[in-house]
């Protein structure tokens, strides 16, 4: 049918106040004029190319990272042999930030005309615009003929990396040399002979070769490496406290970012990281590798992850990672360290996995809680409101406390210091040669 257009509009006003200022402005010419302009409106859209006549291809990315910026583009075609005026309307979605998802172009006879605008989507996960409506106006504009068609598409927004710098820092710090391998060799540490060579300020004592510094007459010391092919296996906690947002991002998103950057550094490292996560049950599963593109494997596996609301089977996960995965190895638990879901979820669990593996649990703990523990009172509301923050704040300690007392390592960060802070847990295990 028919859709009339602003000029359509316009068109009617125009005439409707002329007439009524016009001494021949009787109801019969009010008739006249509503059918005379209503022949126009029918006669113009019949005279409008019908949209299946004119193409429309859209063009997305593939994959977008969260809070990155990309373009979506359209190219439309003309190929009749008459101008039009086409409009295009897409059904982006909203958390793709773009600044337009309607516009218009004139296309000359048989030509073509690209339009793009910017996006930065701020929300994981797979999307797929499925349908464009196109509107091709009549030749006098009042009418225009309209209609939906199938566009499919697909583009995949991944989880946010804001801790690649740091895992850089830590690549670097930890020395890496490219040999065509990337190998670790952490002076000092490590369980790997390497070389002897002469002391120097910064070596342990106890690296002194005494034989060979007998026999060359000055101080030589045993240089070690950081093992290689070491499996680090991570855990993402997907329950219900993972939805549960910190400095305005859901914890997940501060563990998946952790889960990345603990993949980048360890595989630069040459060790084979591996990932696993879960609530209820196994959600997605990443076999351990030292290859460069398990950064992006682990990626994949995590950018259509939302939370479940539902409390997490710790249990299950362990007992699905030992039986998958019986090499030794450190095995890094993102969850949160609320009381109730520690006490009765991962406490009575963890003996599963501390048997022959260690144990790294790294949590984010939210800001805003310290700052109301230590705002001043001065109404009664806020006394209860500081009561009740020293109270969560005491009960993360008890959770903590008790993770650590059964043998696990506790990693309890701010935002943003969670992923730094569990690399250098790691580095650390590393180099002291406790796995």
């Amino acid at each position: 049918m028919p859709v009339p257009t602003r000029r359509f509009v316009i068109v009617v006003l125009v005439t409707a106040l002329a007439l009524l200022v016009s001494p021949f402005g009787t109801w019969f010419a009010f008739w006249v004029v509503d059918l005379l302009l209503l022949l126009l409106l029918v006669a113009d859209w019949a005279a409008a190319v019908r949209p299946s006549r004119i193409t429309v291809v859209r063009e997305l990315p593939g994959a977008l990272a969260m809070n990155g910026t990309g373009t979506v583009g359209w190219t439309v075609g003309n190929p009749t042999t008459r101008p039009v005026v086409v409009g295009v309307a897409d059904e982006l979605p909203p958390s793709w930030q773009a600044p337009r998802r309607r516009f218009q172009v004139d296309l000359p006879a048989a030509s073509v005309a690209s339009v793009s605008v910017p996006i930065r989507p701020t929300r994981r996960g797979r999307f797929t615009p499925t349908a464009v409506t196109v509107r091709v106006l009549g030749p006098l504009g009042l009418a225009a003929r309209q209609a939906t068609r199938a566009l499919p598409g697909e583009m995949r927004v991944l989880p946010s990396f804001p801790s690649r710098d740091e895992a850089e820092l830590r690549i670097n710090r930890a020395r890496v040399l490219d040999v065509g391998l990337r190998s670790a060799r952490g002076r000092g540490g490590g369980t790997e002979f390497e070389q002897l060579r002469e002391y120097t300020a910064d070596d342990e004592f106890r690296r002194i070769d005494w034989s060979a510094t007998a026999r060359l007459d000055r101080p030589i010391v045993r240089a070690y490496r950081a093992e290689r092919n070491q499996h680090v296996l991570v855990l993402l906690d997907n329950g219900r406290t993972m939805a549960a947002q910190v400095a305005g991002v859901p914890r997940v998103e501060h563990a998946m970012d952790a889960a990345m950057m603990l993949t980048a550094v360890a595989t630069r490292l040459g060790d084979r990281t591996g990932l696993v996560a879960f609530d209820r049950e196994v959600r997605a599963v990443v076999p351990p590798s030292a290859q460069r593109s398990q950064l992006g494997a682990v990626t994949a596996a995590l950018y259509d992850l939302e939370p479940a609301l539902a409390e997490s089977d710790f249990q299950g996960a362990f007992m699905h990672a030992v039986a998958r995965f019986r090499r030794r190895a450190l095995l890094v638990v993102l969850t949160e360290l609320a009381d109730a879901s520690i006490t009765e979820t991962l406490l009575p669990a963890l003996p599963i996995v501390l048997r022959h593996h260690l144990v790294l649990v790294g949590a984010v703990r939210d800001p805003e809680v310290v700052r109301l523990a230590t705002r001043p009172v001065v109404e009664p509301i806020d006394a209860h409101i500081r009561a009740a923050a020293l109270a969560t704040l005491e009960r993360r300690r008890r959770s903590v406390h008790l993770l650590r007392a059964a043998g696990a390592t506790v990693v309890d960060a701010l935002p943003g210091r969670l992923a730094p802070e569990l690399a250098d847990a790691y580095l650390h295990v590393k180099a002291t040669g406790r796995l």
